[in-house]
């Protein structure tokens, strides 16, 4: 049974980091590459604009608890927008549940609105979602979502602020 449990340990620390990233803190003075994003900002920018946890998410590529964050359960319906630039990234009509925790859905709003970038943090290499203006970091997307695009953008509920539709 001992054997049993130290084997299932590494598969459950890979499944709570599946949609997760690396949380290294940004430095300060580090240079910020205007001519790939050209809204890009210094951390110190964003540290006053941002909230605590829309911040760790967004700059420090941090990651929040699944299950415990405003929309992985959010069925109303709106938009959801950049919590940094109230930019629109992901509709409602696109949102599913993925079982996961966190908010997931199938497509962008309008697919320049961001980049895929590549992650090697956890010794994985994944696809990161960053905002394409500011390179924000917004979550993950994996190929294994429903039709009729087979993504699944596995996004943290903090880099985002939701705004219900009319009614």
């Amino acid at each position: 049974m001992k054997k049993l449990n130290l084997l299932l340990i590494p598969f459950i620390l890979l499944a709570f980091n599946a949609c997760s990233q690396n949380a290294a803190h940004t430095d300060k003075n580090e240079r910020v590459d205007t001519k790939t994003y050209p809204q890009a900002k210094p951390a110190s920018y964003w540290k006053q604009v941002l909230t605590p946890e829309a911040y760790e998410i967004l700059v420090n590529k941090g990651t929040e608890q699944p299950y415990h964050n405003p929309y992985w359960n959010n069925h109303a319906k709106g938009i959801y927008v950049s919590a940094a630039t109230g930019k629109p990234l992901f509709s409602s009509d696109t949102k599913f549940d993925s079982g996961t925790g966190w908010p997931s859905f199938f497509k962008p709003i309008d697919p320049k609105a961001i980049k895929i970038v590549r992650d090697t943090s956890y010794g994985m290499v994944r696809d990161e979602v960053v905002e394409a203006s500011t390179g924000l970091h917004l979550g993950h997307v994996f190929d294994d979502g429903p039709a009729p695009t087979g993504k699944r953008y596995c996004m943290d509920s903090y880099a985002f602020k939701f705004v219900p539709a009319d009614k």
